[in-house]
């Protein structure tokens, strides 16, 4: 089988920015005692990243189009990885802040133009499964890089894990400048005119589906180890262990959904929201013992990422007029899918419902996202577009 390097180097691209994204969750008791602050003072380090993200994608993604992709690419790395060595180098609170902020700017618009990038090295037939490519290093990093680094920041220090981060940027830098092509510099984007189009009905509904795909996920993914302790009186390793087999069915759910995407991305959207709603609906009765748990949290994970590869070729295929940007943006919705999961679960919480309840909430975000698509389906069916033609 031929290596197609440009993909290899996206993938580890990913693989960087989805170890700097999780692996400060499993140290923050470690930044909290080192910098004397609270442990939900130091969350707030993991929503500013969020936030980073949704404001950097469309931001990043317009003031680099006059560059080309390879260029774009590495410069965006290059922010990766002087944000890493930021907060390494962080004396407080605030500095650390603020390095998380800088390193979250890189994020939208990478997978945004490492989305357009990706599908224009494969033929058409091949593109969602391209993209899905650039998306396993991202799974892969929760399965490998998330718990080393997060291993490193309890036992070396968090500064030491933050610096590994870096080397991967700079890895990853080297990858790009010897796999992508040089490329032609882009002309100054028409921003009135690229803006216009994340106006259109489908491409808002298709957004909007992203929302909600990635609220079903993150209701239960955000609160899953309480949950694991309320149904099976989880110990610490084993919930470290079904985080793993998150990752496992992040993985195959990634591999999948590429490969039924370049099929249908209608069939594939309906297959795995129905299949992710149904496994919320069940989780509460098989979490109820530790195999069932680990069953149906591998089939949640990968039903959760299936729909992310379609996700982000059907926005991509409605807003074919501006790819790039629409495909940064949608890595932003994703990132505000990830709040309105958590706010639903803290809501259903807060109302003193069980973990269940927040479950079942994910089975709902998750009917909500399937409407979208088949609305999307009856208003009038996307026209198929060569994305690599717009790259």
């Amino acid at each position: 089988m031929k290596i197609n390097f440009p993909l290899l180097a996206l993938a580890v691209g990913a693989f960087a920015i989805g170890t700097t994204e999780f692996s400060p969750m499993g140290f923050l008791p470690e930044i909290a005692r080192d910098l004397d602050i609270s442990i939900p003072r130091a969350g707030m380090l993991i929503s500013a990243y969020a936030l980073g993200v949704m404001i950097g994608a469309p931001l990043m993604t317009l003031w680099l189009s006059r560059y080309s992709k390879r260029k774009a690419l590495i410069l965006l790395m290059a922010i990766f990885t002087i944000g890493n060595l930021l907060a390494m180098l962080a004396p407080n609170y605030l500095g650390l802040m603020g390095a998380r902020l800088i390193t979250s700017l890189n994020h939208g618009a990478f997978f945004g133009i490492g989305s357009v990038v990706a599908a224009s090295v494969v033929p058409k037939d091949k593109q969602a499964s391209a993209v899905a490519m650039m998306f396993m290093g991202l799974t892969i990093a929760n399965i490998g890089g998330v718990p080393l680094a997060t291993w490193v920041g309890q036992h070396i220090g968090w500064r030491m894990a933050f610096c590994g981060i870096s080397l991967l940027g700079l890895l990853t830098m080297f990858s790009l400048w010897k796999a992508l092509p040089e490329g032609q510099s882009s002309q100054k984007p028409d921003v009135r005119r690229e803006l216009k189009v994340l106006t259109r009905l489908p491409v808002v509904l298709a957004l909007l589906t992203t929302v909600m795909s990635a609220g079903a996920m993150f209701a239960l993914y955000t609160y899953i180890a309480p949950s694991l302790q309320s149904f099976t009186q989880a110990s610490p390793t084993l919930i470290t262990l079904m985080l793993v087999l998150i990752g496992v069915g992040f993985s195959i759910g990634n591999h999948l959904g590429g490969k039924f995407a370049d099929l249908s991305l209608d069939k594939t959207l309906i297959g795995f929201l129905l299949l992710l709603m149904l496994m919320m609906l069940l989780f509460p009765i098989l979490a109820t013992t530790a195999i069932g748990a680990a069953l149906a949290l591998i089939i949640w994970g990968a039903a959760a990422f299936a729909v992310v590869p379609p996700l982000q070729m059907r926005v991509m295929s409605v807003a074919h007029e501006a790819p790039g940007l629409a495909s940064s943006v949608n890595i932003g919705a994703f990132n505000l899918g990830n709040a309105v999961g958590a706010i639903a679960g803290a809501a259903v919480l807060n109302l003193g419902l069980s973990y269940s309840a927040v479950s079942f909430a994910g089975a709902g975000l998750s009917a909500l996202a399937l409407l979208l698509v088949l609305l999307q389906m009856k208003i009038a069916a996307p026209q198929t577009v060569d994305v690599a033609s717009c790259s």
